[in-house]
This record gives structure tokens, C-alpha cells and sequence, in this order.
């Protein structure tokens, strides 16, 4: 499709005709050119203010309520006790529970407490917050129970999380609190992704806030999400908790930068740097970063200070500092500054702030009897909280798009780009599948690289961003790690994205935002999240791209508890598929053919009115009685071609069974086959090594063994890298001839030279036989390895 002229207008222009055509550029400098300033931040703008340097002049200016100052004192005391609390635990200093075994992380907050309460106070209920490993301070500032954070630090059922996530992995959606995650910088994109869904879903009053810590700035997914938070304009607010340490590795060691707040000058982000010991200048800062995210505009605020403890209660503190360094900082306590602050000025009495102080100790003490009290989960619940199993099946009425002229829902299988001879092709069934769940449901929305007017590299969504609109057929900068964690965070907070990556092998660079993100995050939360994410992507080989673009890696998919893993062989399947994936309130990832795309050869009649099919149903895409084919994607074509010889020339009858879907796979399906024919060929066209026919062969031996008349027969790729070469290719990968040799081996059946690998590279692909070098390898890795053999030493 052509984009609109206004889009095309927009593309760079030689840099004379730019330099000529903007007027807001200043002049040449002789030798220099056109100098342009990057711009500047502002360094500890609170304390240069004299309007507001007391907590009574914030009264008076009434910029702050006295309640508000006191609740923040309050805040910052119950963040304190509740750490100091997990230390005594921690080194059995508690007399009130001597000898009590505290176990899990405890990475404490001691000292930072004017960060959380400060930023949080300047928030409103319904912001959303990310967290970090070190998120106490965070989720109590956010309103937290104390006794369900300390029930859930301990591992008990009542526990915020049922004690799946545990102190570094709390979450409470409730209040608007997205959860800590464990993996430094994890939540960039979850936060990103949250403010996308504000704006999306145009929620009022409303803007996303996360913390990090300093050490994460120098993750590629920062940068990957300030650039989206900038070039989306989202109302977002990153704040950097700055101690001068990533764990033990010192400011200097990972960075030139002097303020850490330069790094936002290259992505066009507001920045500042605060005294993030005191809180009324965290407040301050804060909230004029809340203003500018009402306006869309993103800031990062770096907050300064340090903490009382190490990184870990476990580590070796002194390793990287020193006693004089902890006494210097001790000096700017938070806590002793504000309600020295608030005495002095007579905000409050001494007596009264005695009062709060032993209110707060009182509640930490009740929290750490409620945690120690209440029971451990049941073990045989351990699997609890994995999957939803919820589909959507009912739009809300405010979800409903809008708009879309019937025509619009449906292919046109009479043209060639999705369609072939009235039939749909594979390619227009994912297509039609999309536009017909966006049409049904605004929460859905595209995003990826060139999938907005140029289709996406295989045309699969062509045609949509003129019918959806740009805002749900967003291009992406190329950072897949970035955009996938944002995928992550917009799936939390209500939306339904459908993620592309362009090829299969990608994911490599997305792997910890599916694998410790999207995956992870409703079992850590206790299975009270709701992550329903497709990440739409395509795998295989034969076409010559070589290692980095025919990569099959559904293997690896299936070994993350929590993912889905579904991948089609047929139209039919993909759109009743897609639409299932779409629906369904957890993370999927959607893995297509690329050589099934447009192959008019698997074209079928598919109905046009919406429909689903379950995720763990195989299909029989052929019955037969003496062998079961499992397989799954372009295999299946494979298979069911290799059948028809088999059954012509062998008198052999092999059933085909699809999977369609990997995690879960229908174990049942397989197993009543092999109960059937006695004897199994996995085939996939994945490497032989870890693949997922190693699990199919695994569980078929454990179920069916007293069925079984052979073993069970594994067909794959060779252990190797795809290559490029087409004869290295062509014996790379298994086709049909691998499969007919493997079923006749199975059945004890001389297979004819016609019907083999070798008559297919040395007959079919006779361009190929002058180049063969005799294979001269030890043991095979594989049966595909054994025809490999056979092939290039000239013997049958």
C-alpha cells in the first residue's frame, strides 16, 4: 500500500535543502558549521528556591497541607521500620521471635525513603508505579498492606503473591502497582508500555512512574524505551534512584557521564537531578514531572542519595565502601532532616511526632505476626497461577470499535495478495484473522517494524493501517527488546497488543522481556495479572537466507513455563488460531512459516465470519493405521506429501497428526494414535539437539510403551547452522524423503532409491551432484544424519 502523501512528505531531505528551509537554525560558525546546543537541565532546583526550603513556608505558600507532610513523615518511618525489621529477622535480632529462619533476598531500602515517598505523594491513586529488587520502600509508599508484603516476603499463602514472588517480585494491581521485577531494567519497557495504554485508552489524570536503580541506565532497553516514550510522546515518568553503584561496580567504571541526567539530552527528555534526601524537593520534582506527563511529555528525574546498607544484606559492604562514607551520608538522613524540619517550624510537637513513630512500630510489629503466623501455600499448588485459561469472549461495550465498514472484516480472495483462485492463502488468514479481532475489540493494536504501510516484510499486514488508523498499526523503532517489554506493560494495564517480530531469529534479542517478563509476571504476582500478548513471528528454511534468518526456535520456547506456543500449519488453522491467541488473557507466541505465506498449493476455503479454535486440539490432517507422523508448521505439508507415497508405493497408511500448538501440545491426541499403529516418526524441522520431537518421543515412550512395536523416530534439521548454499541447504533441512525413509525403516520396509534423500540431491537436485564431498563423520547425531551418510558415501 502507498502511504499518504502528508507521510511521504515527512522523508529527509539533503542536508543543504534542510539547512536553507529551517529558519529557527542559527548561523554558521566559520570552521564549524551550524553549532546546535543539545540543551541543558536543571541541578537541585529545591534548595536554590528560597520560597520553599521550609516544610512551614510550604504551609504557608500552601503548596503542601500539613497532612500531606505528616503522611509523608509517616511513609518514610514505615518504609524504615519495615526494613529494619527484615534485618533483625535477617540476623536473628528480633527477641520478640528469637530464632526465627528468614529466608529469600533482602535488598533493603534503608536510607532512600524520601525517593519513594516523596515521588509517590506527588502521584495520584489511580498512576500505575513500577518497582525494582529493592521495591519495599516503593510498594509501601503506594499504599501496601505491611502485613501482606511481610506475609509474602516469608513465603505464605497470604501474601500479596501467595509467596510465588517474594520480596523482589511484589505487586499489587489494586493500587496501581505493576510489580518489582528482579531483572535490573526489566521494567523500562513495562512502564513504557503502561503509558502507552493511558494514552491508547485516553485515561484521564492518569500517568505511569517507575524507579530504577543508577546501574540500569546502561541497559540497551532504557535507551530502547526513552527513545519510544519520546517519539510517541507518553506520559510517562522514569525515576533514577542515584548511589553511585551498580551493585559493587562503581559510577565511573560504567559511565563518562557526570550527571546521569545527560543521557536523557539525546532523546529529547526533560531531565533533572534532585537532592533525593530531601523529600519536599523529590516532591517538588515530581510533581512538576506528573504536569508534564499530562501533557505527554516524559521525564527522568535522578534522584541522589545512598542507603544504609549494601547492596544485598549477604554481601561483603565493605568491599566497595567505606565506614567514612557511610557516616558522611548519615549526616543527610531523610527522615531526621523532615521531622527536625517539621518540629523547628512547629508543624508538629515532639510529642506528637513520638506518637506516629510508635504507631508505625506498632503496625510493623502486627505485620511481622501476621507473616510468621499464617500458613504456607499447598504444595500440590505449586502449578496455581501459570495460565489463565480465560478468553475473552464479551467486549465490554466502551471497547467496541467503532466505525469499520463490514467490507473491511473480510480478505478478498479474488486477488492475488492474500487470495488464489477464490481461496484464502496463509498470509490472508492471518491477515483477516487480525482485522476482523481489531475490528471487534479497540484494546487490540499492531505494532512492529514496517508493519504499518509497507505490510511488514511479508505483507501480512498490508491494508490495515488504512482502516485502523496509525495509533493501532504502529511502526517501531528497531529495538526488539524494547518494544516487546512495552508489549508487556500495555498487556497488564488493559490493552491487547500483538507484537511482530520480523523473523524468528530476533527473539534472541527479546528473550528476557518474554522469557523473565511477559511470562513470568501473572505466576510472580500470585496469578493475579492478566498478560494477554501475542507475539506474532516466522521461522524456516529454503530460501537461502542462511544462520540469522531461518532459525527455528520453538524448542527453546516451549522450556518457559507460562508462554504459549502455538504455530499453524494450514489457513484454516492460523485464522481460527490467531483469533484464539488474540482473545485469550495470556502471553502467545504465534510462529507462522515463511514459505507457507503465499504458497497457493495449501490455499483452502476459509469461512469469513470470526471463529476459534482451542489452544492443546491437535488435528488428524490424515488417518491411517500402521505409523503415526507427529508434526507440526510447514512440516506438516511435508508429512502428508511423504503419506501419499507411502500409501501408493508402500501400501503403508500413516496417520498425520498437527499439533498446532506446542505448549500445551495434545498429549492424548498423540497417544491414542500410537494406541492405534504402535509405532511414531516426530518430525520437525527444527535441530536435532534439544528439539521438541526429543519430548514428543520421550513422553510417547513413557505413556505407550507397552504399545509400542519400534522405537520412536526422530526427523530434524542437522545439528548445524543454517547455511546459506542451496546443496547445503537442501541436505540441512528434512523434507519428505527423509520422512519416507524413516517410516520404512520403522515398518521394516526396503525403501525404494527413487524415494530417498539421496535420489532427491542427487536427482532432483542434480546440480548439486558434482559438488558432493563424500561425508566422512563418526556416530550419527540423527536419522537425518544417517541418511546424510548413506547419501554422500554412494550406498543405499
Amino acid at each position: 500500500m502507498t502511504a499518504p502523501p502528508e507521510r511521504l512528505a515527512k522523508f529527509i531531505k539533503p542536508l543543504q535543502l534542510q539547512i536553507e528551509e529551517d529558519k529557527t537554525l542559527p548561523e554558521r560558525v566559520e570552521g564549524k558549521g551550524i553549532v546546535i546546543d543539545a540543551g541543558s537541565f536543571p541541578v537541585d532546583v529545591y534548595n536554590s528556591r528560597l520560597d520553599r526550603f521550609t516544610t512551614g513556608q510550604e504551609i504557608e505558600s500552601e503548596h503542601l497541607k500539613k497532612d500531606q507532610l505528616i503522611s509523608m513523615l509517616e511513609q518514610m518511618l514505615r518504609i524504615r521500620f519495615f526494613e529494619e525489621e527484615i534485618y533483625a529477622l535477617k540476623f536473628n535480632e528480633d527477641k520478640r521471635h528469637p530464632g526465627f529462619d528468614f529466608i529469600g533476598a533482602t535488598h533493603l531500602y534503608v536510607g532512600q525513603e524520601p525517593m519513594a515517598a516523596g515521588v509517590v505523594a506527588a502521584l495520584k491513586p489511580d498512576d500505575y508505579i513500577t518497582s525494582t529488587h529493592r521495591g519495599h520502600g516503593h510498594c509501601i509508599a503506594k499504599g501496601a498492606d505491611t502485613s501482606l508484603m511481610m506475609a509474602e516476603l516469608m513465603g505464605k499463602e497470604a501474601g500479596y503473591c501467595k509467596g510465588r514472588g517474594g520480596s523482589m517480585h511484589i505487586a499489587d494491581l489494586g493500587k496501581g502497582n505493576l510489580g518489582a521485577t528482579a531483572i535490573v531494567g526489566e521494567g523500562y519497557g513495562i512502564l513504557t508500555g503502561a503509558a502507552l495504554t493511558i494514552k491508547q485508552l485516553e485515561l484521564e489524570d492518569r500517568v505511569a512512574c517507575g524507579f530504577f536503580g543508577d546501574g540500569s541506565l546502561q541497559r540497551g532497553n532504557a535507551s530502547g524505551s526513552f527513545n519510544l516514550a519520546a517519539t510517541w510522546q507518553l506520559p510517562v515518568i522514569y525515576i533514577i534512584e542515584e548511589n553511585g553503584m551498580g551493585m559493587t561496580v562503581m559510577k565511573h567504571e560504567t559511565t563518562n557521564l557526570r550527571f546521569l541526567a545527560q543521557r536523557a539530552m539525546g532523546f529529547g527528555i526533560y531531565s533533572e537531578v534532585v537532592d533525593g534526601t530531601n523529600v519536599l524537593a523529590v516532591y517538588d520534582a515530581a510533581e512538576r514531572a506528573r504536569n508534564r506527563a499530562l501533557n505527554d511529555k516524559p521525564s527522568i528525574i535522578v534522584l541522589v542519595g545512598t542507603r544504609k546498607y549494601g547492596h544485598s544484606l549477604s554481601d561483603l559492604r565493605r568491599s566497595y565502601r567505606t565506614k567514612e562514607t557511610e557516616d558522611l551520608w548519615a549526616q543527610y538522613d531523610g527522615i531526621e532532616r523532615l521531622k527536625n524540619d517539621l518540629i523547628h517550624n512547629r508543624v508538629i510537637t515532639k510529642a506528637e511526632y513520638e506518637k506516629i513513630e510508635q504507631r508505625v512500630r506498632d503496625e510493623i510489629e502486627k505485620a511481622t505476626d501476621f507473616g510468621i503466623s499464617e500458613k504456607y501455600p499447598h504444595p500440590l499448588t505449586v502449578k496455581n497461577g501459570l495460565f489463565s485459561e480465560k478468553v475473552e469472549e464479551i467486549v465490554p461495550p466502551q471497547f467496541k470499535t467503532e466505525g469499520i465498514k463490514s467490507s473491511d472484516l473480510i480478505v478478498d480472495r479474488s486477488k492475488p495478495l492474500f487470495g488464489y483462485n477464490g481461496k484464502l492463502l496463509y498470509k490472508g488468514a492471518i491477515n483477516e484473522a487480525l482485522r476482523q479481532e481489531m475490528a471487534r475489540d479497540r484494546r487490540v493494536f499492531l505494532l512492529g517494524e514496517d508493519i504499518s504501510y509497507h505490510g511488514g516484510a511479508f505483507g501480512v499486514t498490508n491494508g490495515l493501517v488504512e482502516i485502523f488508523g496509525e495509533e493501532r498499526v504502529r511502526n517501531t523503532p528497531i529495538s526488539e527488546d524494547a518494544f516487546t517489554g512495552l508489549s508487556v506493560g500495555a498487556a497488564l494495564t488493559g490493552l491487547r497488543p500483538v507484537v511482530e517480530i520480523m523473523y524468528g531469529d530476533f527473539i534472541c534479542i527479546a528473550m528476557d522481556e518474554i522469557d523473565n517478563g511477559g511470562a513470568k509476571v501473572r505466576y510472580m504476582f500470585g496469578g493475579k495479572a492478566e498478560v494477554p500478548l501475542v507475539l506474532r513471528t516466522q521461522h524456516g528454511g529454503g530460501k537461502g537466507y542462511a544462520g540469522q534468518h531461518s532459525q527455528h526456535k520453538e524448542s527453546w520456547l516451549t522450556h518457559i513455563p507460562g508462554l504459549r506456543v502455538v504455530m499453524p500449519s494450514t489457513p484454516y488453522d492460523a485464522k481460527g488460531l490467531l483469533a484464539q491467541a488474540i482473545r485469550i488473557n495470556d502471553f502467545v507466541v504465534f510462529i507462522e512459516e515463511q514459505l507457507s505465506y503465499a504458497d497457493k498449493n495449501i490455499a483452502q476455503d476459509v469461512p469469513t465470519e470470526p471463529y476459534i479454535i482451542p489452544f492443546g486440539v491437535a488435528d488428524i490432517k490424515r488417518k491411517g493405521s500402521d505409523i503415526t507422523i507427529i508434526t507440526y508448521s510447514r512440516m506438516v505439508h511435508e508429512a502428508l506429501a511423504a503419506a501419499e507415497i507411502l500409501q501408493t508405493a508402500y501400501g503403508i497408511s500413516a496417520e498425520v497428526v498437527d499439533l498446532r500448538t506446542l505448549a500445551p501440545y495434545d498429549r492424548n491426541a498423540v497417544n491414542e494414535s500410537f494406541k492405534k499403529t504402535g509405532r511414531g516418526i516426530a518430525l520437525a524441522q527444527s535441530c536435532y539437539t534439544g528439539s521438541f520431537t526429543g519430548e514428543i518421543a520421550a513422553n510417547l515412550q513413557y505413556d505407550m510403551f507397552d504399545h509400542m512395536n519400534g522405537p520412536i523416530i526422530r526427523v530434524n534439521a542437522l545439528d548445524s547452522v543454517p547455511p546459506m548454499s542451496e546443496p547445503l541447504e537442501a541436505t540441512f533441512l528434512p523434507n519428505r524423503y527423509d520422512v519416507i525413509e524413516a517410516v520404512c525403516m520403522a515398518c521394516n520396509t526396503a525403501v525404494n532409491p527413487g524415494h530417498t534423500k539421496k535420489n532427491f540431491l542427487l536427482g532432483e537436485k542434480s546440480k548439486f551432484a558434482s559438488n558432493l564431498v563424500e561425508y566422512t563423520g563418526k556416530e550419527p547425531e540423527s536419522y537425518s544424519v544417517m541418511i546424510l551418510n548413506r547419501v554422500l558415501s554412494g550406498s543405499n
